[in-house]
């Protein structure tokens, strides 16, 4: 790789200093930035390493566990996703049946627990669409002639039928609204 007569300004990617690169490949401001990350680097591969190694032993010890008719409470917290207080609380309410072996040794039925937490299949409803409601114009105001009638501003309006969610209609540049909802909501300001 040829070196250039520019020197190209880049910025380091392990420290984030700006640097003049001589080539145009380079990454790092220096050998001790490259080094600080190829160790990084390969930190981050031993630690994912070890994040499988682990998975790999708990789905060793979940399984082991799923064959066992009584757990113990921390067990049943990494089974079910569950809290130890959550545990406890079931216990003392007598939702889940338990036998205490000692101190420490409290152990819980797997079964009951497990038919705590099944999935409960709700039929779908169809969703219904809401009617749109269809208003003569001879029964509607456009938002200039409530902003008459009633003495506030445009914004107003607009503002009050967004917020009481009142249906509109528009044909051509104008919006219409229903006269009998806007009467009843400027009529309880008015008072």
């Amino acid at each position: 790789m040829g070196y250039s007569q520019l020197k190209i300004p880049k910025i380091c990617e392990h420290c984030g200093q700006p640097f003049e690169a001589k080539t145009v490949v380079t990454r790092f401001c220096s050998s001790l930035c490259a080094d600080k990350a190829g160790k990084t680097r390969k930190k981050k591969v031993q630690e994912e390493e070890r994040n499988k190694q682990i998975l790999q032993e708990s789905a060793a010890a979940i399984a082991e566990i799923q064959t066992r008719p009584y757990i113990s409470i921390a067990e049943a917290t990494v089974l079910f996703g569950i809290s130890k207080n959550t545990v406890h609380r079931l216990i003392k309410a007598g939702k889940i049946p338990a036998i205490n072996l000692g101190e420490r040794l409290t152990r819980v039925s797997r079964v009951h627990i497990e038919s705590m937490f099944t999935t409960i299949s709700i039929p779908e409803k169809p969703q219904e669409q809401p009617a749109k409601l269809q208003y003569e114009p001879s029964e509607c105001y456009t938002i200039a002639e409530v902003s008459e009638k009633f003495g506030v501003s445009l914004s107003t309006v607009s503002n009050t039928i967004r917020r009481n969610s009142i249906p509109k209609r528009q044909v051509g540049k104008f919006v219409y609204v229903p006269k009998e909802q806007i009467d009843k909501i400027f009529a309880r300001k008015q008072i």
